[in-house]
């Protein structure tokens, strides 16, 4: 079975290539389907908006289909932007006036302490809903911890990684995107854009929601 990031954001799609190709052999993205629908993600928490995402592509495409949702949390904004992360300062913000926003907040404040968080859902599609233009209900979806892989995969499926970290005073690297020029991970002396591709794919919230779901995503490959 084919498996379908459904993600049009280019830096997430090769964080997960470079994260999943070693297990999945048969993995695209949207690329190939210009014609998928664009998800609203009005959820109130990062694991509705990944399971929305994910059931909708894999209705769509006919494939297995691994959605994400993820966000910056600061304990001095109390949890912001959280879940409006890409949308905090605006619909059509880019990532610099995302990240002088978050900065202009914490200005003067000592507290820095922040985590990255990501829910990682994967879906199988519906037969009764692909190839048609109204979708029935979908069942409930599952979170999965770090017990043993249920036996029946039918319903979506989620998993929550988190990241912590705290926030720079100033932006220090060219690698990544979204915030990850300001966040420096518990441990490390640099920032996520300046570690590179190959350490944050070993440390990140991201990494760390795809380790829980890989046993999942290789049962459900099998089949």
């Amino acid at each position: 079975m084919k498996l379908v990031l459904a993600t049009r954001n280019l830096g997430k799609v090769r964080e997960l290539m470079d994260m999943l190709k070693s297990r999945c052999p048969q993995i695209c993205s949207l690329q190939g389907f210009p014609d998928a629908p664009e998800v609203e993600e009005d959820g109130e928490t990062y694991a509705e908006n990944a399971c929305k995402k994910a059931t909708a592509i894999a209705d769509y495409t006919g494939h297995l289909a691994l959605a994400d949702d993820a966000g910056l949390e600061v304990v001095a904004l109390n949890g912001a932007p959280g879940v409006h992360s890409k949308r905090w300062a605006g619909e059509d913000a880019t990532d610099e006036m995302r990240i002088a926003k978050l900065l202009a907040a914490l200005e003067g404040n000592p507290n820095r302490d922040a985590r990255f968080v990501a829910a990682v859902a994967i879906a199988k599609p519906n037969p009764l809903n692909v190839g048609r233009g109204k979708p029935v209900p979908r069942q409930a979806a599952r979170f999965v911890g770090r017990g043993p892989v249920p036996r029946h995969a039918d319903s979506t499926q989620v998993v929550i990684g988190v990241c912590e970290g705290h926030i720079t005073l100033s932006p220090a690297g060219k690698g990544g995107f979204g915030y990850d020029p300001v966040f420096i991970p518990t441990g490390y002396d640099k920032t996520f854009a300046e570690l590179g591709e190959e350490c944050k794919n070993l440390i990140s919230h991201r990494a760390k929601a795809l380790e829980l779901a890989i046993p999942l995503l290789e049962l459900l490959l099998s089949r």
